[in-house]
């Protein structure tokens, strides 16, 4: 059954469509943003980049039982996405850092939530 034109005047722009027993079906952008984070380790790895910029080394202390190879791929799904940067600093040797993007500093709020939730329920 369509809406009346009064109902979709009222709803708000980018809602989602009522599904099922009157509910809001889940928004495609929530679910890509829940997978994103979600994937293993990733949160964790948002987690200590909170702090500031640091080696591959560094993390991998800093998130125990991470593997390397884990590490990098999903350091590598985060620079897609443009959460993470990768910097290259000058010296001797070379050092290459990883520090979150604005986009990546942006999630501030809720990976500190999730972390009290956590604290708190589990």
């Amino acid at each position: 059954m369509a809406a009346s034109a009064a109902t979709k005047a009222h709803q708000v722009p980018g809602a989602e469509e009522q599904g099922v027993s009157g509910r809001r079906e889940c928004c495609a952008l929530y679910h890509r943003a829940v997978e994103l984070v979600g994937k293993r380790w990733t949160g964790a790895i948002l987690l200590v980049l909170l702090d500031g910029p640091l080696r591959f080394s560094e993390i991998r202390h800093l998130v125990p039982d991470l593997s390397d190879r884990l590490l990098s791929e999903r350091l590598k799904e985060l620079e897609a996405e443009e959460i993470v940067e990768r910097r290259v600093l000058d010296g001797a040797p070379v050092r290459v850092e990883y520090g979150l993007t604005g986009k990546g500093l942006a999630l501030e709020p809720a990976v500190r939530a999730l972390k009290s939730w956590a604290n708190a329920w589990l």
